[in-house]
């Protein structure tokens, strides 16, 4: 999928709280929207730009339960296929792009949520990530132990076929850590951070100590 400038990209965008999951430049991400709400986002955006915007809740109270207070830092996604089922729902898959700010959040449309966005201290997200970044075997190693402990597996071979983006990237999204962990995966300033970090938590894990209410360093 093209690369689009940062001034391409879109002011408003909708959002999609889905908490323990988020977006990362160039990953995809398989949905399965039910939710009456977000089928008529999934149907605008189609219809539209085909831009949405991934976004966890942050967990603080709130006065609507039924729209969250969430995180300020979302990922940007463009819809790369899509599937319309005969009871009106939507399987498709999203193509990260850019993360961004929560400016200000707009009135509802037809149920979903809106933002203002902010892209600009995420620009060196739109280029891939130079090779390199990234101490794999390090990474790798804990990851081993992280899975171990978990009785988890991995397709071991088509890690070592991935590039130091793809991995880190992909890993950081599957990898089943508590939504604060997430968190601190996405807002990670570029690969080698998120890298650094993601070995860490799979450390923490595999010694026994990680928990969603830990906190990270």
């Amino acid at each position: 999928m093209e690369t689009p400038a940062l001034a391409d990209l879109p002011e408003i965008v909708p959002i999609f709280p889905l908490p323990g999951v988020m977006l990362l430049p160039r990953a995809p991400l398989p949905l399965h929207i039910f939710e009456p709400r977000y089928r008529a986002m999934t149907r605008d955006a189609l219809e539209g730009d085909g831009y949405i915007a991934m976004v966890q809740p942050s967990g603080e109270p709130g006065d609507d339960p039924v729209n969250p207070p969430v995180f300020q830092t979302a990922g940007l996604g463009r819809i790369a296929a899509s599937e319309r089922l005969e009871d009106g729902r939507y399987n498709m898959v999203l193509h990260g792009v850019c993360r961004l700010r929560l400016v200000a959040e707009l009135p509802l449309k037809d149920g979903y949520r809106r933002v203002r966005a902010d892209y600009a201290a995420f620009a060196h997200d739109l280029p891939p990530a130079a090779a390199d970044a990234v101490a794999r075997e390090a990474l790798l190693g804990a990851l081993g132990a992280f899975l171990e402990r978990r009785n988890l597996k991995a397709n071991w071979d088509e890690a070592a076929k991935a590039s130091d983006e793809q991995l880190v990237n992909s890993l950081a999204m599957a990898c089943p850590f508590g939504p604060r962990e997430k968190q601190a995966l996405l807002e990670a300033h570029d690969l080698a951070a998120r890298a650094e970090l993601l070995q860490a938590l799979c450390e923490l894990d595999a010694g026994g100590i990680a928990n969603d209410n830990a906190p990270l360093h």
